[in-house]
Formats: structure tokens, sequence, C-alpha cells
């Protein structure tokens, strides 16, 4: 069956659909009811364990000798490769380490690491104990963690002496040091991976070396848990206050996974497959870690840079030594490599034979950037979207399913077992093509977040605004095709003098300019119009005549969307202020821009970048648009 007769299917009778999903997986006590709408639960009657279908069962099957974990680490020069039967060794023997320090089924362990093979092995350990893992940037700041540490209040603690980025070696344990002393919980042990060049020193009572502890244990079972019990604690980024821990399921995850790798990204045994992201992100968690493993993948770990490890090819490189079938990358990453190599001559040089398709996804990939890619590529480049609270794709061309079609500036269509709307903020649906709230229908599909960590309140209020639905925060329009567009979030919709407007519009207006690398348009306020739009550019090196380019760029929104969206000032600036994931960091902008407190989350990749970008915006220009 092609797309059109799955989605029917999913839509029709989602019970059956996913009962059908279900039954790819090994469960240790299979479900016959698919959803208990009492406690929201997928497979509320069934048994599983993650560890066992993403590793033992393929090694079970025969496969033990297919590659399961390539690690590429040109960062530091190192590179690694593990069969299914050597990951299930690993895994089962950390799991030996893990569960000496008294770490059993329910019991929280946090992991604090680079992207190092050994944090995927505590990964998989974890859920090989059923114990549930609570994943956090190695580097993230000790107030953060320690507000991480307090919410979950893990048994352990994982971690590494150091990690590396371009230029610099982040000693991690003196972060960890500080963020145990500031954290009220008190985990019972910590255990340290050291790692050349710079090892940490070791507090004896707690803190363990992991090669010793890890030479001293054997290997353990995996531990059958029940569907709904909890995989993991994930931590969006940003956070600031009490920290927001989106809970995964074992069951409905595994499930949705595997369904995702053949349906979504077409893939399966023996394909390799690369989530060029970070396990500190859920990407790294769902496609990373669990869904390619779980599909009998071949899983690509990355320490490195899109650029700058050693240079704009390396993307390229590994997918032809490893002969990486399908790429899942975010658009600031290609933007990145763009302004690096904007002639592509890296691609040039590589044969890229084995590549068939390129995800992105992360934030709104503009059409000009998808369009570059796709050009110098010649392979189909699909944008897709979803969030950390849903963890699988919601919005995608399926791939699997033979959906060829991709329309610049939209995500795709409604991933079979999603059901979206947009409503205005009365409540009401609007015609197509039309912006507004995005929503999905309740009840979420399997995989979805269920609960958040210690926070039913703040999880109930995604569903309060409008009842019977999730509130995804994204404004969007399904166009008269079942396209849907993402246009930002809400907060991005800005009301210059009583007209609604889309800055995620304004902003592929302004990156389809060629001399734009890179952007981003946010509302100030404005005390005559209420807001208008201000834009953020980073401009291709060697671009000399800013105001020539500035002018293009009023005149190109004034003939796109209207005189009312002129912008009330546009800034050249050397880079915008983004997380480690790629996204940009808009409301810190959009506070910057009207002189707000500044609140710089522990998620930046550089913030530095904020200093520059204040310097361009003082003092701030009231009219340097035509007619503003």
């Amino acid at each position: 069956m092609g797309f059109p007769e799955i989605a029917a299917k999913a839509h029709d009778d989602p019970a059956a659909f996913w009962l059908d999903a279900a039954a790819a997986l090994e469960w240790s006590r299979i479900p016959r009811v698919a959803h208990d709408p009492q406690s929201d639960t997928w497979f509320p009657d069934g048994e599983i364990n993650t560890c066992h279908n993403a590793v033992d069962r393929h090694v079970m099957a025969g496969h033990g000798n297919d590659t399961a974990l390539i690690y590429e680490s040109p960062i530091t020069g190192q590179a690694r490769t593990f069969t299914f039967a050597e990951l299930q060794e690993r895994v089962a023997r950390t799991a030996g380490m893990i569960a000496a320090q008294g770490v059993s089924r329910g019991d929280r362990v946090i992991i604090y690491m680079p992207m190092v093979p050994e944090a995927a092995f505590a990964m998989l350990a974890c859920a090989r104990l059923g114990a549930v893992h609570s994943v956090v940037f190695g580097g993230f700041a000790a107030p953060e963690l320690a507000k991480r540490i307090d919410d979950c209040q893990p048994k352990l603690v994982l971690s590494a002496s150091c990690g590396f980025e371009p230029g610099r070696t982040i000693a991690y344990k003196p972060l960890l040091d500080a963020a145990l002393d500031i954290a009220r919980h008190k985990p019972a042990a910590t255990i340290i991976l050291q790692r050349e060049p710079l090892q940490a020193d070791l507090q004896e009572g707690r803190d363990l070396d992991w090669s010793a502890a890890y030479e001293t244990s054997g290997p353990v079972p995996c531990v059958p848990v029940a569907s709904g019990d909890p995989l993991y604690i994930l931590y969006t980024s940003g956070t600031t206050g009490t920290p927001k821990g989106v809970v995964r399921d074992n069951g409905g995850h595994a499930t949705v996974l595997t369904w995702s790798m053949a349906n979504i990204y077409g893939v399966g045994p023996g394909d390799t497959y690369w989530a060029a992201s970070d396990i500190g992100w859920v990407v790294g968690h769902s496609y990373i870690v669990y869904g390619p493993l779980l599909a009998g993948c071949t899983s690509v770990l990355f320490e490195g840079k899109p650029v700058g490890t050693p240079d704009a090819g390396t993307f390229w490189r590994i997918i032809d030594r490893h002969r990486v079938k399908v790429l899942f990358t975010a658009p600031t990453a290609i933007r990145a490599i763009r302004r690096s190599d904007p002639d592509g001559s890296f691609i040039d040089d590589a044969s890229l034979a084995s590549l068939e398709v390129l995800f992105l996804a992360g934030e709104r990939a503009d059409p000009d950037t998808l369009l570059w890619i796709a050009g110098k590529l010649g392979k189909p480049v699909i944008d897709h979207w979803w969030q950390t609270e849903l963890g699988w794709p919601a919005i995608a061309t399926c791939f699997g399913l033979g959906q060829t079609e991709i329309r610049a500036g939209s995500a795709g269509h409604a991933v079979p077992g999603y059901r979206f709307r947009v409503k205005d903020d009365a409540g009401s649906d609007v015609p197509a093509g039309t912006v507004g709230n995005l929503l999905i229908e309740q009840p979420l599909p399997p995989g979805a977040f269920r609960s958040l960590w210690n926070n039913p309140e703040r999880y109930a209020a995604g569903f309060t605004d409008f009842p019977g639905y999730y509130t995804t925060g994204d404004a969007g329009m399904i166009d008269d095709d079942g396209f849907i567009h993402i246009m930002g979030r809400t907060d991005d919709i800005i009301n210059v003098a009583g007209h609604r407007l889309s800055t995620g519009q304004m902003e592929e207006v302004v990156a389809n300019h060629p001399e734009v690398v890179e952007c981003a348009v946010v509302g100030a306020a404005d005390d005559l119009k209420g807001e208008m739009a201000v834009g953020f550019v980073v401009t291709r090196p060697g671009c000399g005549d800013l105001e020539a380019v500035h002018r293009e760029l009023v005149a190109a929104i004034r003939g796109d969307i209207g005189a009312i969206a002129s912008p009330r000032s546009i800034y050249f600036v050397e880079g915008l202020p983004k997380t480690r994931s790629g996204k940009i960091l808009r409301n810190l902008l959009r506070d910057i821009v009207n002189g707000a407190e500044i609140i710089v989350p522990q998620t930046i990749e550089d913030a530095s970048v904020i200093d520059a970008v204040r310097e361009a915006v003082r003092p701030v220009p009231r009219d340097v648009s035509p007619g503003g």
C-alpha cells in the first residue's frame, strides 16, 4: 500500500493500525489492546524491553556480525565500528556496571557525556535494566544540571572527563562537581569516563573510574517492563525555572520508531542511516540510538561539526566512506556548509552514490536553503517537522511510502497516525490556506509524551486552550492539497497596525536573496503600529554593498507580502544566536530589539554572538525602510 491507503487505514482504524505496527517487535507479553483512553496509554496490557528489540533481537536472529554502530570523531581523529554482537556485549556489561551501583527498574540515571560510543551504551544499558535515563548535554552549566538532578533524583550519574569543541577542550568534571554541590539531591555515585588529553581527578568514596568499573562487571539480561513504563526523561532546550522533563514510554516509542524507519525514511536492515545530531536532543534519542537499531540499520554516531572539523566536506566524506543511504540534519548545518563552501565544491568532489535522500528538521527549512542543497546534491531534500514532546515526525513526505512531491516551504503532509487542525484564537476552524493555531487531535499517537516528570499541571496546560487538542505552539496553515506549512511559533505572528503577519513568511523572502546565507525576523514593539518587523541577516563572505542588499530586501518584502510588512530595521550581523541543535533563538533577538532583560539560555551554542548582535542594534533606527 502507498501513502494514501496507509494514511486512510491509520485514520479509520487506529487501533488495528498500531497493533499491526507493534507486531514487528518482540514483546514479553504481546498486547491485545491498542489504547486505554482512561490512562491514555498505548498497548496497556503489553510488556517489552526496548534494549532487547534494539540489540539482542538482531543477534538472536543471526545478524550479530552486521554493523550496528559507526563512531566517527573527526574532532579527535578517532573512528570505531561495532557489530550487533559487540554492541550486545558492551551494553550488557555496561548494564552490569550500572546495576552494581544499586540501579534497578524505575530508578533514574543521568548521562552527562559527549558524543562517544559509551554514551549510547549507557542509554541502552539503562533500557536493558528498565531504569530511566535522562541525557543532559555534556558541558551544560552547573546550575542547570543541578536543577535536573533535583527534578529527576538520579541514583547514579554517568559522565566523562571532558568534551571537545573546535579549538577547545571543555572539562566536564568541574561542572559536574559544582552541580552536585548545588543540588539538594545527592546521587549515590558517579562513574567517569577518562578521555585524553584531559583526565579528571576522582573524589574518593563517590567517583568511580569507568574503565575499572566496566572491567569488573559482568553482563546482565534484559528486564521486561510495562509498555507505559518510562524509558527516558528529556528536558527541553531553553528551560528556565522548573525544568520541563518530557517522559517517553517504552512500548509506544519502540513501535513508532520501528515503523518510521521503514515508512518515513525508507531504510531497513543493512542500510546505513545517519542523524547528524546530538544525543542531548530528541533527534539523538530517536534517530541515533533507538530508531536505527530497532530497525536493524547501521547508525552513525558523529562527534564533530559540519564545518571546522576539519572543513565543510566532512559530511560528504563520511557519507561516501560508510555508504550512508539517508542523512538527517538541521537546516542550520546546511546553511553553515553553504556559507563555508558557497559553490559546493566539496559536494562536487564526493561521489554520494549511496545517498538517496536528505531529511531536514530542527527548525523551519527556508525554501532557499532547501533548493540550494537539493540542486547541489541532485537528490530529494525533505523538510519534516516534529517536537521533543512528540518524539517522532508528525509532518513529512513519507519517502518510504513512495511520496515524492515536495513543496518548498511546507514540511509535507500529516504522517499517518496524526490528525491536524488549524483554528483561530476563538477555536473555530479556519479556511484552507489561512494561518492559525496548529493543533493535533487527541489521543496523540504512540510515542508522543504522556506526561511531564513531576509536573502534571504543566502537562495538562498543553491541552487546555483547545479542549480535545494538543496545542503545538506553532502557527501554521494547511493548503488545498493537504500540505502543512509551519509559519513559526505563535509568538512569531506579529500584529502590525491590526494586520496579523508571519515572520516566517518574511524570512522566506529574505532568505531567497542570493547574498543571504541565514536570517531571522522578529517583532519589535512600536508606539504607532503596535509591532513592526525587524530583520537580522548573515550574508555571504565578501558581500560588499550592504546598502544595496538592504534596499533589495525591503523591496522584496513589500513586493511579496505588502507595504504593511516593511521592516523597521534590517541588521547585518556575523552570526545569529542559536541553540546547539541549530535553532535560532528568536525570543532572544526579540528581547534585544525591545530592550528587555536578556536571559541567556544554557543551550546556546556561542554566547559571544549576543554581544555582536547588541552592538549592531545600538542605536535602534526608527525609520530605515522606504515608506516604513
